[in-house]
């Protein structure tokens, strides 16, 4: 056996517990949208995970890697490779399979409690088959703004800026959850599950270090370790402004704002992760809480857009944080370490042509799903949960109760017992 061969095989092995990390984010997702959320709407979020992770994967494969990392035509779009017909790459196609998925979770939290599990479902279709696809071409298949030198190592334009976009879209032409604002106030509407919550934001931690280390796509003795320490640097910083600015700003220590802080770190280092110094990595980290704090209060009182687990503003907004910092801080030609301007400026152009392109496609199809169907559910339907109305069946043996409105209900297992009792 050669050195070359050991040296493949062990390359491929961090790969793969990379994708295996990055997999397992998804249940990083599916805790902290449940526990941000209400109880009544728990399954219809675990099945939207479910979901989206496997219906991703498959649409990835049969037509969004081609569109992603085949032949260019002009820089705009891959051409060939579609269900990895004269392709050889397995181990990357899998990496890449697991962000494609991960790309589409982000919508899901953003249109949680109010939109129809048909027309989510058809906007991952889109996101993953040619969205999400088009804009990795752009960037890291050898497109126009790869040639234009643009970088974003790990995605926090290419999955979360991408993503984010689509969840603003989404939860704008949706409209608020119902007694979201009234009489020009804000209201507060507590998910059930704080623990749950900071369970998935521990599970994201974790497989961000596969999310960042592993896109090195070799194990680079030198390069892996650096990549891991300042993922876990910017969202440990990430962690500790939010809290100490919740604390001056609002006079408490939210908890909510901090957990979402670490993942605010997290996107924010995701483009740089492989760039920047150790000392950057606590900079980028520290901003980024306090931007995502003030992007989620923007979001939420100026726009009044609802998004019941803070996805736009942790992906989006600090993902924009993320992609600039590199301008700024990148070793050898950030504008704040002496190289110029002109990474800033293409740092900045391709965030501007994510944001349009993802902005008039999701708005585009949206609209014309709404054409034919509302892509919300029914105000009696959001009140009674969307366990019950989409699944027929509860998370909890417990009730949601409103004013003047039980939504108790029996499972559906036991109804169908009690069928089955009836016609014997």
């Amino acid at each position: 056996m050669t050195i070359e061969i050991v040296q493949h095989s062990i390359d491929m092995l961090w790969v793969m517990l990379g994708a295996i990390l990055v997999f397992f984010m998804h249940a990083g997702f599916a805790m902290l949208e449940t526990g941000f959320t209400r109880s009544k709407n728990t399954l219809n979020i675990l099945m939207k995970n479910f979901l989206t992770v496997s219906l991703g994967a498959v649409l990835y494969f049969l037509v969004g890697f081609g569109f992603m990392f085949g032949e260019s035509f002009f820089g705009a779009i891959g051409t060939d490779g579609f269900a990895l017909l004269g392709r050889d790459d397995m181990g990357f196609f899998v990496f890449q399979s697991v962000f494609a998925a991960t790309c589409a979770t982000i919508i899901s939290g953003a249109v949680a409690e109010r939109m129809k599990l048909s027309s989510y479902l058809l906007l991952v279709v889109v996101m993953t088959g040619i969205i999400y696809p088009v804009v990795g071409h752009w960037i890291w298949g050898g497109g126009w703004l790869a040639k234009l030198g643009f970088i974003d190592f790990a995605g926090s334009t290419v999955v979360h800026l991408t993503g984010a976009i689509g969840a603003f879209v989404a939860a704008a032409l949706l409209g608020p959850r119902l007694g979201k604002y009234s009489n020009g106030k804000v209201n507060v509407i507590p998910g059930h599950s704080i623990p749950l919550g900071a369970l998935g934001v521990f599970v994201l931690w974790v497989g961000w270090f596969g999310f960042n280390g592993a896109s090195t796509l070799a194990a680079d003795p030198t390069l892996v370790p650096q990549i891991i320490a300042n993922t876990l640097f910017a969202a440990s910083a990430g962690v500790l402004s939010t809290a100490f600015y919740t604390k001056l700003r609002f006079k408490k220590l939210d908890a909510s704002l901090t957990l979402n802080g670490a993942l605010a770190g997290l996107v924010s280092i995701t483009a740089g992760a492989a760039n920047v110094s150790l000392i950057s990595s606590i900079l980028i980290g520290l901003l980024a809480g306090i931007i995502m704090t003030e992007g989620v209060r923007f979001l939420d009182v100026i726009l009044k857009v609802d998004d019941p687990v803070g996805a736009i503003a942790v992906h989006g907004i600090t993902g924009i944080w993320g992609t600039l910092a590199v301008g700024l801080f990148e070793t050898s030609s950030g504008l704040l370490v002496g190289g110029g301007a002109s990474l800033i400026v293409v740092q900045i152009l391709g965030i501007l042509a994510v944001i349009v392109w993802v902005s008039v496609t999701v708005s585009g199809f949206l609209l014309i799903v709404k054409a034919f169907s509302p892509i919300r559910v029914s105000n009696e339907e959001e009140i009674a949960g969307l366990d019950f109305v989409e699944h027929g069946s509860q998370a909890y043996e417990l009730n949601d109760v409103f004013p003047g409105i039980s939504t108790k209900t029996e499972g559906f297992a036991q109804r169908l017992t009690e069928l089955g009792k009836a016609t014997n």
